[in-house]
């Protein structure tokens, strides 16, 4: 291993000067994006808006398939509490703070970490930890750009009764919006962990594909257990991400055991 042998304290205090170099970071970013609460929620509420990007290109696309549009809509939020708008405007700092100091986070913890690895766990891990951490921010992106715009526009405008009007509350948008962006980031986790696990030897193609269909049924019930409401247009458009990701682990997976059976037989 690499480094120099540390007493268990040494350790500790060198964790405890990580979580504080983290704790600033994020204070810091959370402050900056606290005072520029405009821009904030700006970024915050723009699927609700018609003129969001995802709209205008869905828009264009039935333009070119020559299907009329339902046109635009609006979805008014409302605050159900007295100090409710400040309370998630402090929390959407924070997790702001947080995004926008993640790879700061990551830095800091890999470099705590990896003078206890060894030269080739220590290669591992950069390439677990760089496309594990890329695979969230995708899973993020594709959660704000595609699946909660989607989401919320069906359900924010969907009526029983043209009488019955839709109330939605600031709270119930953006516990939506951030579980929904969370969930998603994780579930994008799964090309990486099927790729490590097909490197350990503990998993094949071959597997994967035996059990395509116990899969199906697992991700169906993942993803009513990470979706924030009970509809079956959440669920579906929370799915079908992730059956595409588990084909795309089983085409990692093939080519990862195929690269380890060749470095198997190639003389030492």
């Amino acid at each position: 291993m690499g480094g120099t042998q540390q007493s268990f304290w040494g350790h500790l205090d060198d964790l405890r000067a990580v979580v504080i170099k983290i704790g600033l970071v994020v204070v810091l970013f959370g402050v900056v994006a606290f005072f520029f609460k405009d821009e904030l929620f700006r970024i915050i509420l723009a699927p609700k808006n018609d003129n969001f990007v995802t709209y205008l290109l869905l828009d264009r696309l039935l333009g070119l398939m020559s299907v009329s549009s339902d046109g635009g809509f609006n979805v008014p939020l409302i605050n159900t509490g007295l100090a409710r708008q400040f309370v998630i405007h402090m929390k959407m700092a924070f997790a702001a703070g947080v995004v926008c100091a993640s790879p700061y986070i990551i830095y800091q913890i890999f470099r705590y970490v990896s003078p206890a690895l060894y030269a080739d766990e220590r290669k591992y891990a950069y390439k677990v930890v760089g496309s594990g951490y890329l695979m969230f921010m995708i899973g993020m992106a594709v959660s704000y750009f595609l699946i909660f715009p989607l989401t919320f526009r069906f359900l924010g405008t969907y009526q029983v009764d043209s009488e019955v009007s839709n109330l939605i509350s600031l709270e119930s948008y953006v516990e939506t919006l951030v579980v929904m962006s969370v969930s998603l980031g994780i579930v994008f986790e799964m090309p990486v962990v099927a790729w490590l696990f097909a490197k350990m030897g503990f998993i094949g193609d071959d597997f994967m594909r035996k059990y395509r269909k116990h899969a199906v049924v697992v991700i169906l019930i993942v993803a009513a257990v990470i979706t924030p409401t009970s509809d079956i247009f959440t669920l579906l458009a929370v799915s079908l991400p992730m059956c595409l990701l588990y084909e795309g682990s089983i085409m990692i997976v093939r080519r990862t055991v195929a690269g380890n059976k060749h470095l198997a037989s190639t003389p030492a």
